[in-house]
């Protein structure tokens, strides 16, 4: 159930576990060779259960968002050159648990914290199992603040919200709920097997200036077809307001997208919808077609449905439009997480082997999607699992296992010498260290790999 949940955000790793178990077709490899970076990597403390909790996004001047267990509950972190703030400390909005998902250089942190209030339909827009209201907030000098929800023309207003990112500018994007029952969603079923609790539309939506604007989730798609979806997230915000996500239909849990089915990877600029196209296909349910993240130019970075049934990262720009980035070579799909200002991409590699560790991998700009774990010292007390934000330092943040089968929160920072391990280690041998670390952790996690933990 929900309420053993952790709290997950770029890299979703419950997302992540989903993905592995889905896996049926392998794909190849592509991109250019480019020159390896290697990594010194810095074990930032257990992602589950304990402070300091899990990272979420690092900014170009190391500033961290994130949460951290603390006594028993979630709270929004904001974290830099090691010293943590619990941005929660005063109360919150009124409920246990809030999450930083996102952060600006300035220090405003934006995300989603729990109410005092439960609402009428049991409903768990905020994903800690509570069903309690759910409220997007900014938090800025020392106060966590709610941002406006969503009201219809009546002026009633929707019960829950979430802010996913924030820009330099202070603008915020995320999904908010209206008024209006979503005939598109299934009937409530809270099993472990549907995780079904919502019962209203979300909207992607933009704050600015304290005031709350809802974005389309209508159309024209990449063939010229018209389209109107009824539910939609925004995930990402760039400095120049361009907004990332994607439209839908309404469905059960989803790890990576919380209660929709993604059929449209969307671009949100100037007030329209831009579809960004697939792959070939729309994915698995549960997967889609998503846009994640989005730089300083526009350059777009998300997964997308193969026509093999398959899902595989993408990267999408103005000028070549959207591009299949392959896999890490030998394996069968992969999801495109994080993109930097310099085009540097990141994500999760999935292999052939439904028993094996997705791995975290890195691509940088117009090179070879490669397992960041081979670019790592040999002796690394760590196997990394995800990428979940990296900055333009190329400084990495993500999730990693221990050989005890514990997540950890850890920083990949690029260093100028060798990678510290004998020609002989291969990435082979690297994962195979920690399979049965792997092992614990798939034994652990319940039907949808949601057992410990949770979607942003």
């Amino acid at each position: 159930m929900k309420s053993v949940l952790s709290v997950l955000f770029r890299c979703r790793l419950a997302g992540v576990l989903l993905a592995s178990a889905l896996l049926a077709q392998t794909a190849a490899a592509q991109g250019q060779k480019a020159q390896k970076i290697h990594y010194t990597v810095t074990d930032l403390g257990p992602a589950n259960g304990s402070t300091p909790g899990q990272p979420f996004v690092i900014k170009n001047n190391g500033l961290m968002s994130g949460a951290a267990s603390v006594s028993g509950a979630w709270h929004a972190t904001l974290s830099f050159l090691g010293t943590q703030i619990d941005l929660a400390k005063t109360g919150g909005l009124g409920g246990p648990n809030s999450s930083a998902f996102g952060v600006n250089e300035r220090g405003q942190a934006v995300g989603e914290a729990e109410t005092k209030d439960a609402g009428p339909n049991y409903e768990d827009f905020c994903g800690f199992g509570s069903q309690r209201d759910c409220q997007a907030f900014i938090w800025q000098n020392g106060v966590m603040s709610a941002l406006p929800l969503l009201k219809d023309a009546t002026g009633v207003a929707g019960r829950d919200a979430v802010a996913k990112g924030i820009n330099l500018l202070g603008q915020v994007a995320g999904v908010a709920e209206n008024t209006t029952f979503d005939s598109t969603c299934p009937l409530y079923d809270p099993s472990p097997t549907a995780l079904q609790f919502q019962s209203y539309q979300f909207k992607p939506v933009i704050w600015k200036n304290g005031e709350i604007q809802q974005l389309p989730t209508s159309g024209n798609d990449s063939n010229g077809k018209a389209f109107n979806d009824p539910d939609g997230v925004a995930f990402s915000i760039n400095d120049r307001g361009q907004a990332v996500g994607a439209t839908g239909t309404c469905t059960g849990y989803t790890p990576f997208l919380t209660y929709l089915n993604a059929v449209h990877a969307t671009l949100w600029q100037n007030g329209s919808a831009i579809d960004l196209g697939n792959l070939g296909g729309i994915g698995p349910t549960g997967i889609g077609n998503f846009a994640y993240d989005v730089n300083r130019l526009g350059h777009v970075v998300g997964t997308s449905g193969t026509s093999n049934g398959s899902f595989h990262a993408f990267f999408w720009s103005p000028e070549a439009l959207i591009q299949d980035l392959g896999t890490v070579q030998g394996d069968v799909a992969s999801a495109s997480i994080a993109i930097n200002d310099i085009g540097d991409i990141g994500g999760v590699s999935f292999p052939a082997d439904p028993t094996a560790s997705p791995r975290a991998f890195i691509r940088p700009d117009g090179g070879t999607m490669e397992d960041l774990n081979s670019l790592i010292p040999a002796d690394s007390a760590l196997y990394l699992f995800s990428v979940c934000s990296i900055n333009s330092r190329g400084e990495i943040i993500g999730l990693a296992l221990d050989a005890q089968g514990n997540f950890h929160g850890y920083l990949a920072t690029p260093n100028n010498g060798a990678p510290g391990s004998s020609p002989e280690f291969s990435t082979v041998s690297r994962s195979a260290r920690f399979d049965y670390a792997w092992s614990l952790v798939r034994d652990h996690l319940g039907p949808f790999g949601t057992g410990l933990l949770r979607r942003r």
